[in-house]
């Protein structure tokens, strides 16, 4: 399938949006019955009806931005650390949704990676960013540092900013076993601009980590019982 989503990618003329998502959803559908993967999504009720917006979740793994897809019907993109995006069947999958690829040792390129993105999500586009910009493996459920740069591309384009809660995903790919595997998705009540123009890039942040924080407690606390 590699091929295919390669020619597909090159020929954005000859593929819709639309097509292109669904195929990289279905490739994730092939990729969890095989590996016996099962992602659970919920709030999706929460997410804008109109308009472009960016999701930012707490970052566990390589699943993460698999698993966000496979919840969210419509179609979206992800921006994702360029040093990370060009192994086999990572890459294929950014071009297929025409990816942001952000170095994160170049501030200038990372700027303009951001711009592009206020631009785009104006015009009703909806991204995927980890705001930690990086993640510690088999750290469980942690909330890593959000970094309040990450959020002003959203902010630059006015859009809704929805905090996306990971459960488990470090496990998919961090765990060396045959058993089944059970991830989570929740998709939490968007930030308008309404809500946040008289906010930080810096208060922004750590409102959007602390409804991820509460989720992931809650979610946690429900297990246990």
């Amino acid at each position: 399938m590699i091929p295919r989503m390669e020619y597909i990618a090159r020929h954005p003329e000859k593929y819709t949006e639309e097509f292109r998502y669904e195929y990289d959803r279905h490739c994730i559908r092939l990729m969890n019955n095989r590996g016996r993967i099962r992602t659970e999504g919920s709030g999706m009720e929460y997410l804008p009806a109109e308009g472009g917006y960016v999701m930012f979740a707490n970052h566990q793994g390589k699943y993460d931005t698999l698993g966000i897809m496979l919840c969210h019907d419509r179609p979206c993109s992800v921006v994702m650390d360029a040093a990370k995006s060009h192994g086999p069947l990572v890459s294929q999958f950014i071009d297929m949704v025409q990816g942001k690829r952000m170095k994160l040792d170049d501030l200038r390129q990372a700027a303009g990676v951001i711009r592009e993105m206020a631009n785009e999500v104006k015009q009703g586009r909806r991204f995927i960013i980890f705001p930690s910009g990086g993640y510690q493996h088999r750290n469980g459920n942690h909330v890593d540092p959000f970094k309040p740069g990450s959020f002003k591309s959203a902010m630059r384009a006015k859009a809704p900013i929805v905090p996306v809660a990971l459960i488990d995903s470090w496990k998919v790919f961090d765990l060396w076993s045959l058993r089944k595997v059970k991830s989570k998705v929740i998709f939490l009540k968007p930030l308008y601009y309404e809500e946040y123009q008289h906010m930080s890039s810096k208060e922004v942040c750590e409102e959007v980590q602390r409804r991820i924080c509460l989720a992931i407690r809650e979610a946690d606390a429900m297990r246990e019982k």
